[in-house]
């Protein structure tokens, strides 16, 4: 086990879309890390000072198109990497990463728990720590935590599990345009369904999740169904970036259920919809003793994903090299 550290942390942010940004405000409110670099490959944001691309203060250092170029000579610094949900998208840069001998936290959905559907980039990815003794581990809130880190804990008190049931319904009013259009929002449902068939809809990471809290459970799940579907809009809906109107999509309903043997074990459900009602998330853990949490308002999303990054930092420094999921880091603040 690597020795904790005895003072901040040095990170770098890595990819500063609107996450990216909020990883690096939460980083710069942190004492346990301190923020000493940022990196991008948008031309009109590198050379920039951050504090201006943040519309803060400051910091004044400005923004590099490379890793090397930001890291310069430091030591022990960790890069928060915030660039895209799938992992085939950022194996050169978090390979890049590695051979730098820096570890990773990484918003990446598909590195939450990359043995599931890509074993060999998996494998990959260990090899890499491993050989610059580093930690690598995907996180966030979702996955990362609700639905899987969080389920893996509540377990801890529990006799075997027979089954868990975890749902997380997000108002999208209370979340940025961008996503509010990820979900479908507005959409006819022919719409809706050429995206999910393109892939270019839906929340990526939730069989992930399901994965992680089985595991977490000690479930031995042999295969993940998982679906999409539409949420319509019962009548027009305001208050968020837009109107959606009565009759269009306004979200979408995904699940994802866990199977052994053909017997349901895990049941995860995430709803995310323009005016979606009683936003939660929400645990029940049939097991003895049967356990319910519920967090009214649920977590929030993007500021928890950033928090997540910032905190995982100094754990990645105490943790063992190698490709780790969330269960494996090292617990405590």
């Amino acid at each position: 086990m690597a020795r904790a550290p005895d003072g901040p942390v040095p990170v770098v942010v890595m990819g500063l879309g609107f996450i990216g940004q909020e990883i690096a405000r939460a980083a710069l409110s942190s004492p346990e890390v301190e923020l000493m670099g940022a990196v991008d490959s948008q031309p009109s944001l590198v050379g920039r000072p951050l504090g201006d691309v943040l519309g803060l203060a400051g910091p004044r250092f400005k923004v590099s198109d490379s890793l090397e170029k930001a890291v310069g000579r430091r030591k022990g610094v960790v890069v928060l990497h915030a660039t895209s949900s799938r992992l085939a998208q950022v194996m050169d840069q978090l390979l890049d990463a590695l051979k730098l001998g820096l570890p990773v936290a990484s918003t990446c959905e598909e590195l939450a728990f990359p043995h599931l559907k890509y074993p060999e980039l998996a494998e990959k990815l260990e090899r890499a720590a491993e050989k610059a003794g580093v930690a690598i581990v995907g996180t966030g809130v979702n996955p990362g935590f609700v639905l899987d880190r969080l389920v893996a804990t509540a377990g801890q008190v529990c006799g075997p599990v027979r089954k868990v049931t975890a749902s997380r319904v997000v108002d999208a009013r209370t979340r940025r345009e961008a996503l509010q259009r990820k979900v479908g929002a507005g959409l006819t449902e022919e719409e809706f369904f050429d995206l999910v068939d393109r892939e270019e809809l839906g929340h990526v990471g939730l069989v992930e999740s399901a994965a992680l809290a089985a595991v977490g459970l000690g479930l031995d799940c042999d295969d993940f169904e998982e679906e999409v579907t539409p949420v319509f809009a019962e009548e027009d809906i305001t208050g968020g970036a837009f109107v959606v109107k009565k009759g269009r999509v306004a979200g979408m309903f995904q699940s994802v259920v866990g199977l052994e043997e053909g017997q349901e074990r895990v049941r995860l459900e995430l709803t995310i919809a323009v005016g979606a009602d009683n936003p939660r998330d929400r645990i029940e853990i049939d097991a003895d003793p049967k356990l319910v949490l519920e967090i009214p308002g649920g977590v929030a999303g993007d500021r928890a994903t950033a928090n997540a990054l910032v905190n995982a930092a100094p754990r990645l420094t105490a943790a063992e090299a190698g490709l780790l999921t969330v269960l494996e880091l090292p617990s405590g603040r």
